[in-house]
């Protein structure tokens, strides 16, 4: 059997023309020999398959041609490799810097390429330091590594500096292109965009993706062939669920998750998708945006038809749930019931059970026709005030009078019609929300403070009517609240009703519950100065007794003869 070479070897660039997605870095680079410029240390730093050995292969090659040379030239005996993950410590850099010294017999120049460099020890960093900053003329360093941020800052202040940048999808996809070609391949463009992105930026990781799937489909290659090897969900995957959202049809959404996870997809990878999915629509939304959808002109078509359906306003609470969904996952504990939620609630986005009525009558229209009379659709909001109207009409010969009471608050009136009234369970969080808001209108409803009660107050009278509210909640259930306020009396300075607790926890449950308190004590005591001002004490803590000797002191204090009868009697506490 023939020898197989993988493709990322076989391609291999021999020259910075065959580089993939590094101009910058190459021009750089050539320019610099071109102009006797280059530094006698370079440092290339980025991610994985991206270039650097390579560039570094090359630019070895490159500065010790003279022009005589042939092409197959590879200057072997100039050229040092050496792999820092397995070379790392004091005596292998001892060893390099011993060779330095030697000039190179053939070509100009001796270069020491160290692969890996952040895997050197701090002991080798350190010897490596001085080498490294007066090198012989005849030598040059080039470092590779894609952790700079683990190299000593001396050793990246003596290099010149290249960041090697990810291979864009749509550079890695035209190269794979090229390589189809090469070598007789028919491959679909959304095929190779696909394994493009799969390779995360990495050409190395595009290239061995690239011969798997080869191996897999043979010389036809098709994106649903590209999905089933790499398992991975494709782009109509997302379209469907997409639709299935917008169409608020959650059954068949759970059923498509269901068989997705029975394909061996994981929930996380599904819904960061769909996260990614929303986002591609909503760039597809601006001309000047859509440049940065990375995907085939087949599917960016399919993108565009179905923006249109969506609106901005659903794609942001799209990404939100999604996201949520996305930074809970690893941390949830029934991870599969969460990506159901998620979508469920993505599915309810754009549903909304109720018929709302977008009329603008206070009144049905279809009432006042019974009656005989013009209805006024309302243009702004009702002043709080109450009055009522009353209409006439003529039945069988017959006048009816019916009264009619329209109650209003601003900013939303609440109408009555007759004895007919809406309801509301006093135990929705909406009748709850009301309720408190209500609390809140009665302190703050806009009076004539001047005219406002503001009789003086005992403390006698204060005592009296904190008891009586106190047996109030007691008769109400309330017996938290009741107990809270039962703690502590109540002390009054001037308009300041005076309460000290020995937690934060009292504190703050009193705050939320001080308006019908302040609201009983005001009407009570016809004094709407009164307020109340909370402090905190941790030492009062102390002064409850909680062992049998604390006890016995406490009643010692109230009754000394108490002390008298346990030494008569020989008593132990």
């Amino acid at each position: 059997m023939e020898h197989f070479v993988v493709s990322a070897r076989k391609y291999r660039p021999q020259t910075f023309k065959d580089v993939v997605g590094q101009q910058a870095i190459t021009n750089t680079l050539l320019n610099a020999i071109e102009n006797n410029h280059l530094a006698q240390a370079l440092l290339f730093t980025g991610p994985r398959g991206v270039g650097k050995t390579t560039c570094a292969r090359i630019l070895a090659k490159m500065i010790n041609s003279d022009g005589n040379t042939s092409e197959d030239e590879d200057f072997a005996f100039n050229i040092f490799e050496l792999d820092a993950a397995s070379n790392n410590s004091v005596d292998d850099i001892r060893n390099l810097t011993d060779q330095v010294r030697i000039p190179p017999q053939v070509g100009k120049y001796k270069v020491y390429i160290i692969d890996e460099v952040h895997m050197l020890s701090q002991a080798a960093f350190n010897a490596f330091l001085k080498t490294l900053e007066e090198p012989p003329k005849h030598c040059i360093f080039i470092l590779a590594t894609t952790e700079k941020h683990k190299i000593i800052p001396t050793i990246l202040s003596r290099c010149q500096i290249f960041d090697f940048k990810r291979i864009t999808v749509t550079d890695a996809k035209e190269y794979l292109k090229y390589i189809a070609d090469e070598q007789g391949i028919t491959a679909e463009d959304d095929a190779l965009h696909i394994i493009a992105q799969k390779a995360d930026g990495a050409m190395r990781d595009a290239l061995s993706i690239f011969d798997r799937v080869v191996s897999f489909s043979g010389k036809n290659l098709t994106r649903q062939a590209v999905t089933e090897n790499l398992n991975v969900l494709d782009y109509e995957t997302y379209f469907r669920s997409t639709d299935f959202i917008l169409e608020n049809k959650i059954p068949e959404l759970l059923v498509q998750f269901n068989s997705i996870l029975s394909k061996g997809f994981d929930g996380h990878h599904y819904i960061a998708g769909l996260a990614s999915h929303f986002r591609d629509l909503m760039v597809c939304k601006n001309q000047s945006t859509i440049e940065l959808l990375e995907v085939g002109e087949e599917t960016k078509q399919k993108y565009q038809e179905q923006c249109v359906k969506t609106s901005n306003v659903f794609l942001m609470k799209g990404i939100q749930l999604a996201n949520d969904c996305d930074l809970k996952y690893k941390t949830s504990k029934n991870q599969r019931l969460l990506v159901e939620l998620t979508l469920m609630q993505l599915a309810s986005i754009t549903y909304d059970g109720e018929k709302k009525n977008h009329r603008h009558f206070i009144i049905p229209p279809s009432y006042f026709r019974t009656k005989g009379i013009k209805p006024i659709p309302i243009k702004k909001p009702l002043t709080s005030e109450s009055f009522e109207v009353k209409t006439v009409a003529k039945s069988q010969g017959k006048v009816q009078t019916e009264q009619i009471k329209v109650e209003t608050s601003a900013p939303i009136p609440t109408l009555s019609i007759g004895t007919k009234k809406k309801s509301t369970s006093g135990l929705s969080l909406k009748s709850i929300r009301e309720k408190k808001a209500h609390q809140i209108k009665q302190l703050d409803v806009v009076v004539d403070e001047e005219n406002l009660p503001k009789e003086p107050v005992e403390q006698e009278e204060l005592a009296t009517a904190w008891n009586e509210y106190i047996q109030s909640l007691h008769r109400k259930g309330e017996k938290i609240m009741a107990s809270i306020l039962e703690m502590e009396a109540p002390h009054l300075e001037g308009t300041a009703i005076k309460l000290t607790y020995s937690n934060d926890t009292n504190k703050i449950e009193l705050e939320r519950s001080q308006y019908p308190l302040m609201a009983y004590l005001k009407q009570r005591l016809k004094n709407y100065d009164l307020h109340l001002d909370i402090s905190v004490n941790e030492e009062i803590a102390k002064k409850y007794a909680f062992t049998p000797q604390e006890k016995y002191d406490k009643l010692k204090e109230k009754n000394p003869n108490l002390e008298l009868l346990r030494k008569t009697f020989g008593l132990d506490i």
